[in-house]
């Protein structure tokens, strides 16, 4: 069996496409239990998930991403695991990608897949969506680069979770930090291209700037105590700030996106994120507000 877990908070309508998607890829072949866990929000999900017949609704009040993905672990029936967001749509055959891979290869613990972005008019891309189709959710080089997956399309075995142990709360980049140390144990991560989800683009540039603020904010606060590391993170701000240029090959190479327009859209707001991203790590280093920020998951609207 596997028990597919998803987080909600305050997305009734967006789990609802995320059901659909799923539920759609039910087949007598393949034992599939959907575990939604809500966080707290203003109104629990109660008539979206009775909307789909064997849809579980579990309960997190600790607040965080993680913490919902664990209550969902801890009550699944499955022997994998696989996570995805409230606000994904599963692409076809997502479920059977992920049983048959883990089939065929014994070796591999856990696997990440392909997170793409689901453009309004895919013919005529706004500036964020063909940003992100680029740069945002790049599963690949999570995996191969670094090996973790993005748990916003991320399966393992049942009994890897239980050894490796949760996730870690809202204070933490909790799919980068749990992929990182089941790694570092030896566990073995695989991408899995053919499994896809589709993930709506950020509705503005602000909103994706304060995505990118979380970001951030986690990455000051593991910053060490000395002259020495304020000296390289602010070294790092200005590599930052200057880091579009190295990456104008990229823009204009990638396949993701098709039309010059496109590209031309993606690099600037590229540029615009990458600015602010350079000012928010100087920001931290002559303020400290980075707690306040990493609190933030569906909370707030910024």
């Amino acid at each position: 069996m596997i028990s597919v877990i998803i987080p909600h908070l305050n997305e009734p309508d967006e789990l609802r496409r995320c059901l659909a998607s799923l539920v759609a890829q039910r087949t007598t072949d393949i034992p599939c239990e959907i575990i939604v866990v809500d966080n707290g929000s203003a109104q629990p999900p109660t008539g979206v998930c009775a909307d789909f017949d064997g849809v579980k609704l579990e309960v997190e009040l600790v607040p965080g991403p993680g913490p919902a993905r664990n209550r969902g672990a801890a009550v699944a029936q499955g022997e994998i695991l696989a996570f995805i967001d409230c606000d994904c749509i599963a692409g076809a055959r997502w479920i059977e990608y992920i049983v048959s891979f883990f089939a065929r290869n014994p070796d591999v613990d856990f696997v990440g897949g392909d997170i793409r972005i689901q453009p309004a008019q895919p013919e005529r891309l706004t500036a964020i969506e063909a940003y992100e189709s680029v740069f945002s959710y790049r599963n690949d080089r999570y995996v191969t680069e670094y090996a973790f997956s993005a748990t916003g399309n991320m399966a393992v075995r049942a009994k890897v979770f239980a050894a490796v142990g949760p996730f870690g709360g809202i204070g933490t980049m909790e799919d980068t930090d749990w992929g990182m140390k089941a790694s570092a144990e030896g566990y073995r991560i695989a991408y899995l291209d053919e499994a896809k989800v589709y993930t709506p683009p950020c509705a503005s540039l602000g909103e994706l700037l304060v995505r990118w603020d979380r970001h951030v904010a986690h990455e000051f606060r593991k910053l060490g105590p000395h002259v020495a590391d304020n000296l390289m993170w602010a070294l790092k701000s200005v590599a930052v700030a200057l880091s579009p240029l190295a990456e104008t090959i990229t823009v204009f190479r990638t396949r993701r996106i098709r039309s010059f327009r496109a590209r031309v859209l993606a690099f600037a707001v590229l540029v615009c994120v990458r600015l602010h991203r350079a000012r928010r790590m100087i920001g931290f280093l002559l303020s400290d507000n980075s707690s306040s920020t990493v609190g933030k998951w569906n909370r707030e609207n910024t």
